[in-house]
């Protein structure tokens, strides 16, 4: 648990819950939040007791609305004399660094993971959002490219993810406008999985979590890489990737578990490796 720092973890029965919990500002990261939750992400895939990941929020203000501004800690790093506070490539190292960490930690992560949002996701909150493999929303939920009322580009993937999840030209309309988009319109766009209402969010997230905390996990982690990079390889590369994938899973227990109960006519029991 880190409470301090706006977050807190907990594991049980195989379901990791991640919980942003900064309700008076809307779920907004600072820089330790987010770097606390990009490294829960990346220790993740080597945690076996770890099965499955719910990325969930506290409050109604929102989900996440991005990135904390006035947390942005100063460069404490020693100059040479004469130099300036910001140089050539800083700003875009603190990008890389900072939401294109944590973004990319979800992407990569071995583990599913659902998120669970109750409320809006602006900006860079957005992006995590939709770098989960799954996303469930209340219907009181909304999503916002919110960069360009800002005047700045977006940034923490989204020029990655939207097009892959709703194409190109829809992707634009969003991002051009940031127009606040509801959660019954995200859902018959494509942007995210299910809308349900806001009292049934809990116990739907809670029951999706627990089909996935007793699958093949392995086989879990092999599907998301080959379906993460479906779109970025030609068709040669993504077959090979496959085989190479398949034959992973056939090393696993749960393989071989999955065959036996087909066998003898069962339910299978996978214990995630």
């Amino acid at each position: 648990m880190s409470y301090e720092l706006g977050v807190t973890r907990s594991v049980s029965e195989g379901i990791a819950r991640f919980t942003i919990n900064r309700p008076e500002a809307g779920g907004a990261l600072n820089h330790a939040m987010r770097d606390q939750l990009a490294a829960w992400f990346h220790d993740a895939s080597a945690d076996l007791h770890i099965r499955v990941i719910v990325l969930a929020s506290n409050g109604t203000k929102g989900f996440c609305t991005g990135a904390d501004l006035r947390s942005i800690p100063a460069d404490s790093r020693p100059k040479p004399e004469g130099a300036p506070d910001k140089v050539v490539f800083d700003n875009a190292r603190v990008i890389r660094d900072g939401w294109q960490r944590l973004v990319t930690s979800v992407l990569d992560c071995e583990k599913p993971v659902i998120g669970q949002v109750q409320a809006v996701a602006a900006g860079g909150g957005l992006h995590l959002a939709l770098a989960c493999d799954l996303v469930v929303a209340g219907e009181s939920a909304s999503f916002v490219e919110a960069f360009i009322r800002r005047g700045i580009a977006p940034d923490a993937a989204g020029a990655w993810i939207l097009p892959r999840l709703i194409g190109i030209q829809k992707a634009k309309e969003l991002c051009f406008f940031g127009d606040s988009v509801s959660a019954s319109d995200a859902e018959r766009m494509g942007l995210i999985n299910r809308v349900v209402p806001d009292g049934d969010l809990d116990a739907t997230v809670d029951a999706l979590a627990r089909r996935l905390a007793v699958a093949p996990t392995k086989a879990i982690t092999v599907t998301k890489a080959l379906l993460n990079r479906s779109l970025d390889v030609d068709r040669t590369t993504s077959l090979y990737e496959e085989a190479h994938g398949q034959e992973m899973v056939t090393m696993t227990e749960d393989m071989r578990e999955g065959i036996a109960a087909f066998v003898e006519r069962r339910d299978p029991a996978f214990k995630g490796w």
